[in-house]
């Protein structure tokens, strides 16, 4: 159900909705390295800076790439943009010296972690809802 003209609330400005957004992938990064031993973050300015990188091709990127696949994407059900965001991952890792993901298996990992941690944010409450695709329509 769609909200009401008078329920409507302006978006953040764009510096807030960019900080919401870097600190979401410090968060899901985090949980990365958390969860796999197989990835390393030197420390939280890695962690920051790594999240920055990622949010950044995921903006710029990760559309192009999405649109070229588009083809292959549609004959394998989707799963061409699973590699889209994979590659995604490797390219952070490549730039960022201080994030570290340590083979192909644990990036394919993290690809995986990273999508399940996004799904639980996208159904979950709070800030970071503001962002991109998570804006929430209130249910009446």
């Amino acid at each position: 159900m769609a909200l009401a003209d008078h329920d409507r609330r302006p978006a953040p400005a764009l510096p807030i909705r960019l900080a919401i957004s870097w600190l979401t992938n410090a968060i899901v990064l985090a949980v990365v390295a958390a969860v796999l031993s197989g990835v390393h973050v030197k420390d939280a300015g890695a962690l920051l800076l790594a999240a920055a990188v990622f949010g950044v091709l995921n903006t710029i990127l990760k559309p192009g790439l999405r649109l070229v696949t588009l083809p292959l994407a549609l004959v394998t059900f989707g799963v061409a943009w699973f590699f889209v965001s994979l590659l995604m991952l490797i390219i952070t890792k490549s730039i960022v010296h201080g994030f570290v993901m340590h083979g192909f298996w644990t990036a394919v990992k993290a690809t995986l972690i990273v999508w399940i941690v996004n799904l639980a944010l996208d159904f979950t409450p709070g800030p970071w809802q503001i962002t991109g695709g998570r804006r929430k329509l209130r249910r009446g």
